[in-house]
């Protein structure tokens, strides 16, 4: 019999992590690296769009091509997450010369370290092994957190909730889908359901915008399909998305497509919904946080304020307002006395700004642009309308952001 691991919390913060392969693996075990602060080297010829964003965003450096020795040079943990034995033997290999913790995704009998069944509430964070067996130990993990959060007791016996009641006629090979919201990024905003379904899932499409950390915590076992939107980059098109979804359920699978903020606040989750309605797929909708809300309550900006704002509006700002194919009316929104909030807007946002000072509203009303609300990486500019976009520039500021407009912004100032 083997000897049982020996459970140990790795401090992380500003040591050397390497990860050798750019897939679902990856793309699932990346951020909870980053949120213990890693310096992660991710080393793979390819990356998944999810993790390419990363790089992009600065959160990770990316050697784009396949590992030499030399990666290892000053790492304290490698994370082989690449399904080639051989590959992976020869990482490990060089990792055991250097005497440096070995995770193998591909063989965990090979691997010097396990990556454990993870849950977090708040500062707890409890980590499960299962002997070598991910299944038992995703249950067990899942009891605990259920004991954590003191409700859900019942979840291992209990059908889901919410699903239509044609399941029970479609029959045993005909799956099932769930739209769920996962919030705005902090990965403890995900409603009870939307967590719940996520973990009896056999299959998550999820976007970009998705908490890292909720990858972390699906089963081995799930199959993650990356179909990350990245603004103005590579993209999966949405029929290809509709088709996966409907194909996994038709072939048995409950299958989750995991969506950042809410599925209907411009997350094309109606679409996705006919898609699988025209197949004859159930289909279950959970409502998510949406960072146009969140966002700006995170930083100390009510999106309405009694004496102060009776109204928000939420709108994209994707399209540029000189567009034929804009469908909002920039010139009616600058009338309004209340808040105005953009998402997407970054790119236009000079454009829009004119728009709205051009249509009478005061290039001085208050503005704010909150980068990655509720995250790690949550950033805030405070500014006027008519300077917001050069500060934006000078900041730096990067998608996903929400733009607030209206006397909010300063509502709860001093």
């Amino acid at each position: 019999m083997s000897a049982s691991p020996y459970p140990l919390g790795l401090r992380l913060d500003g040591r050397r992590v390497v990860v050798v392969g750019g897939g679902a693996v990856a793309t699932r075990r990346v951020p909870a690296l980053l949120d213990a602060g890693a310096d992660v080297l991710l080393v793979s010829p390819e990356l998944t769009p999810a993790l390419r964003a990363r790089v992009d965003a600065g959160r990770l450096h990316w050697v784009p091509r396949r590992f030499a020795p030399e990666d290892l040079d000053g790492a304290w943990l490698v994370q082989v997450a690449i399904d080639d034995p051989m590959a992976a033997a020869a990482v490990s290999a060089v990792a055991a010369e250097r005497r440096i913790f070995c995770v193998r995704a591909d063989d965990r009998t090979a691997a010097t370290a396990w990556t454990p069944a993870v849950t977090r509430q708040g500062p707890v964070t409890v980590a499960v092994f299962g002997g070598g067996d991910p299944r038992r130990a995703m249950t067990v993990r899942d009891a605990v957190r259920d004991l954590l959060a003191a409700r859900l007791v019942a979840d291992d016996v209990a059908p889901p909730q919410g699903l239509p009641d044609a399941q029970a006629t479609t029959g045993p090979t005909t799956g099932r889908v769930a739209l769920v919201g996962a919030g705005p990024g902090d990965p403890e905003l995900i409603t009870v359901k939307g967590w719940r379904l996520l973990t009896e899932a056999d299959v998550v499409v999820a976007d970009r915008l998705v908490p890292g950390l909720l990858l972390d915590e699906l089963r081995a076992d799930v199959e993650l399909v990356d179909a990350s939107k990245i603004p103005y980059g590579p993209s999966r098109a949405q029929e290809e998305i509709n088709r996966i979804l409907v194909d996994r359920a038709l072939a048995g699978a409950f299958v989750v497509r995991l969506k950042g903020g809410d599925p209907y606040v411009f997350g094309r989750g109606g679409e996705e919904l006919l898609a699988c309605a025209e197949a004859g797929v159930p289909v279950t909708v959970v409502p998510g946080v949406t960072s146009s809300i969140a966002a700006p309550a995170a930083v100390g900006i009510p999106v309405t304020h009694r004496g102060v704002a009776h109204e928000f509006t939420v709108v994209s700002g994707h399209v540029a307002p000189d567009s034929p194919a804009s469908l909002v009316r920039w010139d009616a929104l600058a009338g309004l006395r209340g808040t105005l909030v953009i998402l997407m807007g970054l790119k236009n946002l000079a454009a829009i700004a004119e728009t709205l000072i051009a249509h009478g509203k005061s290039p001085q009303t208050p503005a704010a642009v909150v980068q990655e609300g509720t995250t790690g990486a949550q950033r805030t500019l405070r500014s006027t309308l008519d300077a917001v976009a050069a500060d934006v520039l000078t900041a730096e500021v990067r998608p996903p952001a929400v733009v607030v407009v209206g006397d909010v912004v300063e509502a709860l100032d001093g």
